[in-house]
């Protein structure tokens, strides 16, 4: 099952500095993995990101992760992560990976 999380249009400037000259949206949705619930009774996370281009033709691009966490307040703090800095399909798995990094570090007692 996949929930909408939230939706942004990339900021134009950023756009216009990039040389697009095209709307972009970009849509973040949380995935449940209910299947895991009935295997080991605790639900699994994972992240979609939908970018949808406003060219000519509209073009659709994706991207999704679907088993993240156990956590749901884990992958929820991904997730507005992602949506204030406009991270797009393509990133997406690095992101995963840099923010697991970061916290598996915070983990860590020293």
């Amino acid at each position: 099952m996949k929930n909408f999380f939230g939706s942004i249009f990339i900021n134009r400037d950023k756009l216009l500095e990039a040389g697009i000259n095209y709307p972009i949206k970009v849509e973040y949705y949380k995935i449940i993995n209910e299947e895991e619930k009935v295997k080991k009774d605790k639900l699994l996370y994972g992240i979609q990101i939908i970018k949808t281009e406003y060219r000519d033709k509209i073009g659709v691009e994706g991207n999704k992760i679907e088993s993240i966490t156990n956590e749901e307040k884990e992958v929820d703090k991904m997730l507005t992560l992602m949506k204030e800095n406009e991270v797009t399909p393509i990133a997406l798995e690095d992101i995963v990976t840099e923010l697991k990094n970061i916290q598996d570090l915070q983990k860590i007692k020293i």
